[in-house]
């Protein structure tokens, strides 16, 4: 951790980038998008979808936002960017006040259709054609043959203690909470630092290495770092850092050997039900790609049709096969890999975190992601298919 004498240097060598760093801070913590995207009536809604025989549209509800978006937006803008005399952090600032500014107009159009569509494409963009061939190539390989360690026994409370035991070779606490209205298994709520797990679910043996791995080992390491540097931007999230963080978070289930074929086909079957958006498919259309042309079984098909038909269209969870695939390529060619643990950073802003180095804006990372020492990947399958992602 920064010393504090070096950090008060700091703060009045460069008052004024603190200061709009702080500013945008407290305007960040009011806007985590996934807090509002999830709704809260996933399971009254599923019932009613299966009971129709898979052929109603569901209504979902969503949480009522908390804070005026017009008010908001007018905050970030009011920021007197020219103040930081620095022409590379002064356009780098401007990328996160707009990078947020789009997340504001996603918040305020969930449940409004193509509205909310719309603004999450210019968050997160479309599946391109190399993501959907990729995704392809994924799901053209046979099943492996189920084993033990993929039954879902374990309640959640069970999983509870398994994260807590998990988290025990990190040096930072492990706040948990339970909840029935998130779209996932577990998640990692960045602002309350807290992992998130759903209450009404089961979980394998197999889930729960991936899981810790992927939310512990690299979602709350980077939270936690990001706490630590000298600029606030790294703990709350640079522009584009979602692909980069989300590839990272798979490659540590890879390394810490969680990662299944079943799981790689997982995200492989989240591009396609992304790119099913594009295509203008309803949410029973891409229920029908996932559960009759792909032959997941309908809870499965519904939690990934619910991930990409959530809010309106919903194209976050392209990122993931994609971000797997450049870290993947970065970690082969011997490249630097801690840079990518210092917060919510981008693989696009290696050249700005250099930049901030050189100036003492950035420090080393305390925490380390220790799946990463173990290396525990065996599948040879894995391995032939990552190596060949285009």
């Amino acid at each position: 951790m920064i010393e504090e004498k070096k950090r008060q240097e700091l703060q009045q060598k460069y008052a004024d980038l603190f200061e709009i760093d702080a500013n945008l801070d407290r305007l960040i913590k009011r806007i985590e998008l996934l807090n509002y995207v999830n709704p809260q009536n996933i399971e009254k809604e599923k019932h009613r979808f299966f009971a129709s025989k898979y052929s109603i549209e569901p209504e979902f509800k969503y949480p009522k936002v908390k804070f005026n978006p017009f008010k908001l937006q007018r905050l970030f803008f009011a920021q007197r960017l020219e103040r930081i005399q620095d022409d590379t952090i002064r356009k780098m600032y401007t990328d996160v006040i707009n990078y947020y500014s789009n997340m504001i107009q996603c918040i305020e159009t969930i449940g409004k259709g193509k509205h909310f569509y719309y603004n999450s494409l210019s968050v997160y963009g479309t599946p391109t054609e190399k993501d959907v061939q990729n995704a392809q190539f994924i799901l053209h390989y046979e099943d492996e043959p189920s084993s033990m360690d993929m039954e879902k026994i374990f309640t959640p409370f069970e999983a509870e203690e398994y994260f807590m035991e998990f988290s025990k070779q990190y040096d930072f606490p492990l706040e948990v909470r339970f909840s029935t209205h998130i779209a996932a298994d577990a998640m990692v709520s960045n602002s309350a630092k807290t992992l998130i797990i759903k209450k009404n679910t089961k979980f394998s043996k197999n889930q729960l290495l991936t899981l810790a791995n992927h939310e512990i080992g690299v979602h709350l390491v980077t939270t936690y770092n990001g706490l630590e540097q000298p600029l606030k931007i790294f703990s709350n999230g640079m522009p584009k850092n979602v692909e980069t963080q989300e590839g990272l978070a798979v490659l540590s289930e890879y390394m810490g050997g969680a990662l299944t074929l079943k799981r790689l086909k997982e995200l492989a079957h989240r591009v396609m039900a992304s790119d099913s958006l594009i295509k203008g498919y309803s949410f029973a259309d891409t229920f029908d790609l996932i559960h009759n042309k792909y032959k997941l079984d309908r809870e499965e098909a519904f939690s990934i049709t619910l991930r990409a038909h959530r809010g309106g269209g919903f194209t976050k969870d392209r990122l993931y096969l994609s971000g797997l695939r450049k870290i993947f390529k970065r970690y082969k060619r011997e490249e630097n890999m801690e840079v990518l643990f210092m917060g919510k950073v981008s693989l696009d802003d290696l050249e700005n975190i250099k930049y901030l180095k050189q100036l003492g804006l950035v420090q080393k990372i305390t925490h380390k992601s220790r799946s990463f020492d173990q290396k525990n990947n065996t599948n040879s399958t894995l391995d032939f298919i990552l190596n060949n992602l285009k």
